[in-house]
This record gives structure tokens, sequence and C-alpha cells, in this order.
């Protein structure tokens, strides 16, 4: 065979593999598809969606459409992680197995309700979630009437926390006030800064009263841990609901006294060291599920 037909054969071969290995490509290559909903059935639009191969690490990602559906072509045969995130939901995965020229189906499930996102939007926040206070997956499947009460459990702590801020900036404006409402050495003061203190006294007490309402009035998800800050958060409790009832007792006690034109005495002249102590507690408890610590 001469040089002229050899090179002509090797041409013919690699012209069939330039034309033949496109197609194979083509063909190899196969589609992880599906839909996003949520608990109760409904669509997640926007959601993010990343194809991660478990064995090469190489990974694709897309973003669901008003519909829940995603689809992510291209992908070589192997075995593929899919994550789904979006605002309000805790990310859910699942593993799929995807043959050459394949397209595989996998529909998710975000641990969550269309409800809650939206409630999440509103308040600017990450709302608790089952899964994310410790339920497993098969448990949370179905446990609409769990995650309800978890919603209105959410709502009304949200109301607690800022409730709490506006008492305790309250507590410390009495405090400052309380300078007016008695002279030196517990003598009375001017009438009008014990009438500014007691007012402003008063208006603490309210707004703590509505505080704890919002705590105590919020409903129990059973199997709910108590861990991290709240456990301060709570044990705070013990100090500044005791503190905030000695503290407007000896606080009207020790006005009784004053407008009597008298020297604050007995127990009324640690009025000022019980509201202190239960400002310090509250603010601590504010402090403990406000930051991140």
């Amino acid at each position: 065979m001469n040089a002229k037909r050899v090179k002509f054969y090797l041409g013919i071969m690699l012209l069939s593999l330039s034309v033949s290995f496109p197609l194979w490509a083509q063909n190899s290559s196969g589609t992880i598809s599906g839909t996003v909903t949520d608990l109760s059935g409904s669509p997640v639009a926007n959601a993010r969606i990343t194809v991660s191969n478990v064995f090469t690490g190489q990974a694709a990602a897309t973003q669901t459409d008003a519909s829940g559906r995603y689809s992510v072509p291209k992908l070589g045969p192997g075995k593929y992680e899919v994550a789904a995130v979006a605002e309000g939901f805790p990310t859910s995965k699942s593993r799929v197995a995807l043959a050459a020229g394949a397209t595989q189906t996998l529909n998710l499930q975000l641990e969550g309700t269309s409800s809650s996102n939206t409630n999440t939007a509103q308040s600017g926040g990450t709302e608790p979630s089952l899964s994310s206070l410790g339920f497993p997956t098969s448990e949370v499947q179905g446990n609409a009437k769990e995650q309800a009460l978890l919603n209105k459990r959410t709502r009304m702590l949200q109301i607690h926390q800022k409730l709490g801020m506006v008492t305790v900036a309250a507590m410390v404006a009495a405090l400052i006030a309380s300078g007016g409402a008695k002279g030196h050495h517990g003598l009375p003061g001017s009438p009008t800064g014990r009438n500014v203190h007691m007012g402003l006294g008063a208006t603490t007490a309210g707004l703590y009263a509505a505080t704890a309402y919002f705590a105590l009035a919020a409903p129990r998800v059973q199997g709910v841990q108590v861990r991290g800050p709240i456990r301060l958060h709570k044990a705070m409790a013990w100090i500044h609901g005791p503190g905030m009832i000695m503290t407007a007792v000896l606080g009207a006690m020790a006005y009784s006294q004053l407008s009597k034109g008298e020297r604050v005495h007995g127990i009324a002249k640690y009025h000022q060291t019980a509201a202190i102590v239960t400002t310090a507690a509250l603010a601590t408890a504010v402090f403990a599920v406000t930051f991140k610590f």
C-alpha cells in the first residue's frame, strides 16, 4: 500500500470520527427535570436548583419557573445530588442516577407551606420549620396542623420580641425620670416629676403585661426542645417576672409616701434597686433572642 492510499484512508477515519463524536456526545447527555412544591402541593417559584455529580463534583444550577418546574440538560451519565433552596424553606436534597442519553424526573418537596413563606418575607427573617426543630422528614409529611401551630407560635413570639424591646425602652425612660420623682436623701421632689415617673412606670407595666401575654398564649408544638439562647431567655423570666411585680408594688408605696410629703422609708427604699435589676434581666432576655451568638 503506497503512501497516498494510507493518507487517504487516514483522512476518511478522521472525518468519520469528527462526525460521529458529536453525535455520540449528544446522545449520551441526559436531562434531570421535575417540579418543586411545598407540603400543601403548591408550586414554589424561583427556587434555586443545584445539580451536582456525586463522584466528579461538577455542578449545574438553574431556577424553577412560575409553575415550580425546572430542567437541567446536557448532563453526563452518573449519580447526581439535586438540591432545592427557596426563601423561607429549609434546603431539600435528593439523589438520582442518570443513564446516558436518558431523561430523569425528580420532584422535590420543601418542608414548609406557601403561607409560612409569605409570613417570612413580611417579617424579613427566616421562620422555623418542623424539620429545623428536629422533626424527621417522615413525621413532617402531612403534619399541616403542626405546621400551622408553628406558624401561629412564630407570629406571636415575633410580637412578643418587639414588645419586649419597647418595654425595655420604657423601663429605661422610667429610670431616667426617677430623678425628678424624689429629691436628695429620699425627700419628696416635684409633683410633676413624680407624676411623669409614675406615668412611665404604669406604661411599662402595661407593655410588660402585653409582652408576657404573647409569650404565654403562643401555642405549644409537641416535641420542640428548648436550646441555645432560648434557655437564657427563659431563665431571665424568673428574674424579671417577679422583679416587675416587686417594682410596681414598691413604686406605689414610694409614690404614696412622697405624695404625703414623707421621706421614702421601709422596703419602699428598694424600689429603684428592684427596677434596675428587672430592667437588666429583661434587657438580657431580649438580647438573647435578638442577636445571634
